[in-house]
């Protein structure tokens, strides 16, 4: 298989230019995915992995890494709190966030959390070398999609959706009801007590100014925030 080089014309350049990985992804089946995208690449190496999040904040106060692959889920409670933590832990270190959810609706929460790329999982196997290769190099990665999206509603002045009044929990929350999941899954998943969860229910339900998970449901399936 041909190799694909992140640095044209310097094949043979020191290791200097080697860029080492970290990936941070609650499934083993996905970051053996992403070693397979990337093993063909001379200059890019996975130095560390980690399943949650003490995990990986554990690994990454040690690994000598230049970027970090995150998904965000790889955390039990509020998974951007994760990515606040690690930027509080190594500020100098970049962060690839990606994940299943479309990115007109996480990407913009990624990047306010401090993420210096957001990417979602279903163009990792087309875009996740160029991400890679952009942040690298200084510079933030958005896909060309969502940087027209943001283009055409900024120009438009489009009134910003009602689930941007949200907290990162209740957004995360809104989520998980639009997904299925029981108020005893939600608590379950995200170690907080029924009694807590449905309090954030409450909250969100009053400030989308809806009534039931129905309206949840409909919402987010109508604005793509779920399928």
């Amino acid at each position: 298989m041909k190799q694909i080089s992140l640095f044209p014309g310097k094949e043979n350049s020191n290791r200097d230019s080697i860029i080492k990985i970290f990936i941070a992804d609650p499934y083993a089946m996905i970051r053996e995915g992403i070693k397979r995208i990337l093993e063909n690449s001379p200059h890019i190496v996975i130095v560390g992995e980690a399943e949650n999040d003490h995990e990986a904040l554990t690994k990454l106060r040690t690994t000598d890494c230049d970027m970090v692959l995150l998904d965000v889920s790889i955390s039990s409670g509020n998974g951007f709190n994760v990515l606040r933590e690690l930027k509080k832990i190594r500020p100098e270190l970049p962060v690839l966030v990606w994940s299943i959810y479309p990115e007109i609706h996480h990407a913009v929460r990624a990047i306010g959390s401090g993420a210096d790329g957001f990417l979602t999982k279903e163009k990792a196997t087309s875009e996740l070398l160029e991400a890679i290769q952009k942040i690298s190099s200084g510079k933030r990665y958005i896909s060309l999609s969502l940087a027209e999206k943001l283009t055409f509603d900024f120009g438009s002045a489009i009134k910003n959706p009602i689930h941007e009044l949200l907290s990162d929990r209740e957004f995360q929350v809104m989520c998980m009801i639009a997904s299925g999941k029981t108020t005893a899954d939600i608590a379950e998943k995200l170690s907080l007590s029924i009694h807590t969860v449905s309090t954030y229910r409450s909250r969100l339900l009053e400030k989308m100014k809806m009534q039931s998970d129905a309206e949840i449901i409909y919402y987010a399936i109508k604005e793509g925030i779920v399928d």
